[in-house]
């Protein structure tokens, strides 16, 4: 809990200055922004700023209905989607995909990702281990958490760790947590619960929308501690947690609205309701999630859609896949326009596939031998599909990736040596970021 307390006195809507102000773990969202911003004082180069945006499809999404079409597999294998041609020769994906097929030279296809269990869950997305694995005292973190806590801040307005997902239905889908390294390090949701502690006297999250109104807010907030003293006496850390609530940064991050209208609608407008168990198809939340990585957030987390077809397999994805098409490839396009392509990597990915037969429903049930998943940015070698599966899309065949793979690629964009780099647990004892020694993959760095 910071509590700052001055003179006693009373603001003109009769609030008591000695009890103005009072954040708990900060308040936003669970972070201890002095803890946070220590981290960044102990970090010695923050002349560039990678980021990482981590986009999770809950309930696995079906890979031979999107990137690993099986046209010589049976009928009851094969399904009723045909592949377009992408811009890159060889290449090809789901007819429902035709924005990402023009820009298929900006990202890369793995077909082959293993080691899945077979379990609804966020946490292997989000930490790159097994939920049922082997865990030290308060469980492993997750990517957004170890960030936080290795590489700090790089704008002290800007929280390191933001997460856009919401809290789902089905509860394991939000199973991915800080873990051992505590609350300090969970992410800045500025939905959900959180909406009820990012409040400045009269501005709560609700009305963001309204900018105006907002850095009216911020503006007289900063107005009022400046003028009281209250700011003397702080340590530098302190100062610089006071610095995100009285910045305008985050809060103009957040303000997506105030793009460019054709941004905005290049974006498209998703659908704000939640899909099934878990969440909606909000387009905007990847507009978002550009915006802050540019304004300083080291990794931005988002869960978009239902992709559990054990059910009308087909017509729900032609539902589902133009939503998704439109806003990842909007994502992918802003980020090269914007001369980002180099320093935001994202990867887009589910638990685990989906089988190889389609069942009496329609539906296609849950696969973890196999999945895909996709990867653009970080000025990594892009235009290719890694791995391929057998003839039935059932088994890896050829070049089978482990997700610490990927996560082991994404600390190497983000500067940070899998081989060296270590948490402490809850009883001091050091772990590797990555499990099993899993390096950075060739194909791409």
């Amino acid at each position: 809990m910071l509590r700052i307390e001055g003179k006693k006195g009373r603001f003109c809507d009769g609030v008591s200055r000695r009890n103005f102000l009072q954040v708990g773990a900060l308040g936003l969202g669970g972070i201890a922004l002095p803890q946070l911003l220590q981290a960044e004082g102990q970090t010695a180069n923050r002349r560039q700023h990678k980021s990482v945006i981590m986009i999770y499809l809950p309930g696995g999404p079906p890979h031979q209905d999107t990137f690993d079409l099986k046209l010589d597999a049976p009928r009851e294998i094969r399904g009723e989607f045909q592949p377009i041609p992408t811009n890159v020769a060889g290449i090809q994906i789901c007819e429902h995909l035709p924005q990402l097929a023009k820009i298929a030279d900006k990202y890369t296809i793995i077909r082959s990702m293993v080691g899945a269990r077979d379990d609804h869950s966020d946490f292997q997305c989000m930490t790159g281990r097994l939920l049922s694995s082997q865990k030290p005292l308060g469980g492993w973190p997750s990517f957004g958490a170890t960030v936080s806590r290795v590489q700090g801040a790089a704008h002290r307005a800007v929280p390191p760790f933001m997460g856009l997902e919401p809290v789902m239905q089905h509860k394991p889908y939000n199973a991915a947590t800080p873990g051992f390294l505590g609350v300090s390090h969970r992410s800045f949701r500025p939905e959900a619960e959180a909406k009820t502690d990012m409040t400045l006297r009269d501005m709560s999250v609700d009305r963001l929308a309204d900018r105006k109104a907002l850095l009216g807010s911020f503006d007289k907030f900063r107005r009022d501690v400046d003028s009281s003293g209250l700011m003397e006496g702080l340590d530098a850390f302190h100062q610089q947690a006071f610095g995100v609530l009285t910045s305008s940064r985050l809060a103009e991050a957040l303000d997506w609205q105030k793009e460019d209208p054709r941004v905005i609608a290049r974006y498209g407008k998703g659908d704000p309701r939640p899909r099934g168990d878990a969440a909606p198809r909000l387009t905007e939340q990847f507009l978002l999630a550009r915006r802050l990585v540019e304004a300083g957030a080291r990794v931005v987390t988002v869960a978009f859609g239902f992709w559990d077809y054990h059910g009308n397999n087909f017509k729900t994805a032609r539902e589902d896949l133009p939503h998704f098409d439109r806003g990842v490839s909007a994502l992918i396009e802003d980020l090269h326009e914007r001369g980002l392509d180099k320093d935001v990597a994202v990867v887009v990915w589910g638990e685990f596939g989906r089988t190889p037969k389609i069942n009496k429903d329609a539906g296609r049930d849950h696969w973890p031998n196999v999945s895909c998943a996709m990867l653009a940015g970080g000025g990594m070698r892009h235009g290719q599909v890694i791995g391929a599966t057998d003839r039935l899309g059932g088994e890896a065949n050829e070049r089978p990736v482990r997700f610490g793979e990927v996560f082991s690629t994404l600390y190497h964009h983000l500067g940070v040596d899998v081989n060296s780099a270590t948490i402490n647990d809850l009883n001091g004892r050091p772990h590797y970021l990555v499990e099993n020694n899993l390096q950075p993959m060739p194909e791409l760095i």
